[in-house]
């Protein structure tokens, strides 16, 4: 049966993904000037969506009443795979922005579709750069749009939850906003570091209460906390 799916896979899924894909691409670039629309954000919504749907993947979500519309937030997820970013694009119930590498502008119509979305690049190699972009997404967060950032960097070999890196927590200390954890699970079985095809999996994503950072005592020991709280979600 794997043999067939993955069959499937690439004479049939992915083609139609990647059909669609330019077309959200293609509306999104034609909406341009309206980024946060809801429209806009339902189409990128549907989108992500039927990744899922055109890969067969059973999806549950829980915990989505733990953030509210018109609240901006700093969400910090685990990096299990390639699936963890359609599957937050199209569960997550708010506006955000992903803060991406610069590698991703280069993607035919995606790369620019992003850029005009909204969604900031950042160039690892260059710290001055890496500084202007956070800069540039803080002033994105207005007005209930919020920011996703996977602070272990990459995706986990392991499944296990890595290390956290500190930039997402700059940016919810610098302008006092809430720290949401989300924790994925599934999306490692079905699709771990340099495999070339999906595996059927279940999918679930969990969404934590938010989090204020000005509670912990310093900076390692607020990071700590969102870290245990996003594993302690995978059990969820």
């Amino acid at each position: 049966m794997q043999i067939i799916y993955i069959i499937y896979q690439y004479l049939v899924a992915w083609p139609l993904f990647i059909i669609n894909t330019a077309i959200t691409a293609i509306t999104t670039i034609l909406c341009a000037r309206w980024p946060n629309s809801r429209f806009i954000n339902t189409v990128q919504s549907c989108w992500s969506k039927s990744f899922f749907y055109l890969m067969f993947l059973p999806v549950t979500v829980t915990g989505k009443e733990n953030v509210k519309r018109g609240q901006s937030y700093v969400f910090v997820t685990n990096h299990q795979s390639f699936c963890d970013v359609f599957l937050v694009y199209g569960w997550l119930p708010v506006v955000f922005k992903y803060m991406m590498k610069k590698e991703l502008r280069k993607i035919p119509l995606v790369g620019w579709a992003c850029e005009v979305c909204g969604h900031v690049y950042v160039d690892r190699s260059n710290p001055r750069a890496a500084a202007q972009s956070v800069k540039k997404m803080e002033q994105t967060l207005r007005n209930g749009v919020c920011t996703v950032i996977y602070p272990e960097g990459t995706r986990t070999t392991t499944g296990e939850v890595q290390r956290f890196k500190r930039g997402a927590f700059h940016i919810a200390l610098d302008l006092h906003l809430p720290v949401v954890p989300l924790s994925i699970t599934g999306c490692f079985e079905c699709m771990p570091k340099g495999k070339a095809y999906i595996k059927h999996h279940p999918v679930h994503l969990h969404i934590g209460e938010p989090m204020n950072l000005s509670v912990f005592e310093d900076e390692n020991e607020a990071i700590e906390a969102v870290r245990e709280a996003v594993i302690k979600g995978m059990k969820e």
